[in-house]
């Protein structure tokens, strides 16, 4: 099955060949025919299966063959985090070129002016995060009132940031007639109670709900102390030295700590997480994804749902105490059609948090085994 049996507009069959996207995956294949049929959709699917593409390349082609030219934005996409924000409004607008409609990311961080300007010129498509959008909505600059398809993509994360009471006052400032399509990765009580409150006779997809972790990423686990963490990081950083490594740690303090127990050791490493503004964020993940930085050490707010390009390792330095982060930390690698390595350090005190993930994957992890000669000569050798 190829794009062109959707009978798209020629604009997007041609973006989606410099894009490279040759066939859809297979959130796009079930979500694509009934966005297009202007239903309401629950999807629930792996970390990156190209879920942002299922939903921007239907929502593009609606607005494209609307016959009504008007000021206020029509399609509103909510995303939880900035670089979220970044990420989806670059693919819109990567999907957009050629024709007519025009896309802005509104995110906070950085001067509301620019954004203002923006909306005052006219947007078809505004992808935000909740906190810019209701500031801009309060303060009279952004009009819902023209919305005819709203967006909410990775909408545990925003559960889990404490957006609940944004999104349900959000739906009071849409129209009614309404197209509502929600994406997520994982499911629960609170995501089933939020989308049955939003979505009308929703078309409700889900991809591998047995197994989260996507077939293309092989994980495992390796049980190393606290303080020795640090050292069985640098010895992966030097096997693989030419490989993009994307690690995680459980705060911004420790973020910093790490960066630091590279850079004792002569390895550049690089942080991202909540304390730095908006600018240094943006230009840490630009390095990344470049190439220009090959280590990035990073909390799980900063770096969730993020797509970088061919991260080859992701490293659980401290593992994640919410369980369905571990299926999006290790989603960082084996996107798409290529293959990715995730690997865990567990110390003795986290024990009881891998059987937590343990169990909410529905099976064991791999444990790489480390005999104690091993073990040591990691240590000696730092």
């Amino acid at each position: 099955m190829k794009f062109l049996r959707y009978n798209l507009s020629d604009f997007i069959i041609e973006n989606l060949k410099r894009m490279g996207y040759r066939r859809p995956t297979d959130i796009q294949y079930k979500a694509i025919p009934p966005i297009l049929r202007r239903e309401d959709v629950l999807a629930i699917a792996q970390t990156g299966t190209g879920k942002t593409a299922a939903f921007a390349i239907p929502s593009l082609q609606i607005l494209s063959t609307s016959r009504e030219r008007i000021k206020s934005p029509r399609c509103l996409v909510m995303v939880p985090t900035h670089e979220l924000a970044i990420q989806v409004a670059g693919v819109y607008s990567s999907l957009a070129k050629g024709s007519n409609l025009r896309v802005y990311g509104f995110y906070g961080g950085v001067e509301q002016d620019p954004q203002i300007d923006m909306l005052n010129s006219g947007v078809d498509v505004v992808v935000a995060t909740p906190g810019r959008m209701f500031d801009l909505v309060s303060q009279g600059h952004l009009d819902l009132s023209s919305i005819e398809i709203l967006i909410l993509d990775e909408a545990d994360h925003m559960l889990e940031l404490g957006f609940y009471h944004d999104m349900n006052q959000l739906v009071r400032m849409l129209p009614y007639k309404r197209q509502t399509l929600f994406f997520s990765a994982t499911i629960d009580k609170n995501i089933k109670d939020l989308a049955y409150s939003l979505v009308r006779r929703a078309v409700r997809i889900q991809i591998s709900p047995k197994d989260p972790v996507s077939k293309n990423v092989n994980h495992s686990v390796m049980f190393v102390e606290m303080d020795d963490k640090r050292f069985f990081l640098e010895r992966i950083i030097r096997e693989f030295p030419e490989s993009k490594i994307l690690v995680f740690a459980r705060t911004k303090v420790r973020v910093e700590r790490v960066v630091k127990a590279m850079e004792r050791v002569g390895i550049h490493a690089e942080a991202l997480h909540g304390d730095k503004d908006q600018r240094e964020r943006t230009a840490v993940l630009e390095r990344f994804k470049t190439g220009e930085i090959k280590v990035l050490i990073a909390t799980d707010v900063s770096a969730r749902g993020i797509d970088i390009p061919n991260v080859e390792y992701v490293v659980n330095y401290d593992l994640p105490e919410i369980s369905e982060n571990y299926v999006h930390r290790v989603g960082r690698t084996g996107r798409g059609n290529n293959k990715g390595t995730a690997v865990s350090f567990c110390s003795s005190g986290e024990k009881e948090i891998l059987e937590e993930i343990e169990s909410y994957l529905s099976k064991p992890i791999v444990v790489r085994e480390i005999d104690k000669d091993n073990y040591d000569a990691v240590i000696d050798l730092s």
